[in-house]
């Protein structure tokens, strides 16, 4: 599959094409075309925004003409917050992403985008498939570089298999072994004992599996499981202090 191209038709400002490009490099995306870009090409001001995006910057072709840029596309969908008169297919960016997903492994697709002005002509929507419009609350218009952050950030989602919730555990902060919280069972349990609060016996067992579930759903880190244990032998050791002096 061919990722789809990101078409910037007249833009204005080099931040947003460096701003736009940068989303490319986030979200697995590479071939940028402008059209008539205002202050001419290469920017500087582009490239100190793209940042580690330079290399797409660099390999951005420009074009005289959009009906150029799009010349070697077989699907193209043009975004707009505004209402153009045209019957066109309106499509979220989430389903127009996963439409380009579903094109053929040869077919060559794009997103075209307007100027930060007045966005896209009616004349340059003719030219593509459908229309993709971002919801939004009050005010529709997007910056450049935020509408195609959102498009490519959608074109990546489709494929991505990042799990929705995780823990991260860095070198520092790793996961327990069943031994280490085995230990802290012992621990907490061994106290609980010597203070009378696992009682009366008959009721010992089922009250050392609520805790064990309560300290299973924290989901300690090994850190954790030391500090804790560290608590426990503070506060046994407390029971043998004398009070603090007022």
């Amino acid at each position: 599959m061919i990722a789809p191209a990101i078409i910037l038709c007249r833009p204005q400002l080099g931040e947003n094409i460096g701003a736009a490009a940068r989303a490319m490099k986030n979200f697995g995306l590479d071939d940028l075309r402008l059209v008539e870009p205002r202050d001419g090409w290469p920017n500087d001001k582009a490239n100190a925004m793209a940042v580690n995006a330079v290399d797409i910057l660099e390999r951005a072709h420009v074009f005289a003409t959009l009906h150029d840029a799009l010349a070697d596309l077989n699907l193209v969908y043009a975004t707009t917050a505004r209402e153009r008169g045209i019957t066109k297919e309106v499509l979220t960016p989430e389903e127009a992403a996963r439409r380009l997903r579903c094109t053929g492994p040869e077919d060559r697709t794009g997103i075209l985008f307007g100027n930060e002005r007045a966005g896209l002509e009616n004349e340059d929507i003719s030219l593509c498939d459908a229309v993709v419009t971002i919801p939004t609350d009050a005010f529709a218009s997007l910056n450049l570089g935020q509408a195609v952050l959102l498009c490519t950030y959608e074109w990546f989602k489709q494929e991505d298999d990042t799990p929705p919730a995780r823990i991260e555990h860095g070198p520092l902060h790793r996961k327990p072994t069943r031994q280490e919280m085995f230990q802290l069972f012992d621990h907490l349990e061994g106290e609980l004992t010597q203070s009378g609060f696992l009682y009366p016996p008959d009721k010992r067992e089922h009250m050392q599996r609520a805790i064990r579930a309560t300290i299973h759903r924290a989901q300690l880190t090994y850190q954790e499981v030391q500090t804790l244990r560290g608590m426990i032998v503070a506060l046994a050791k407390g029971k043998h202090r004398a009070p603090p002096k007022e």
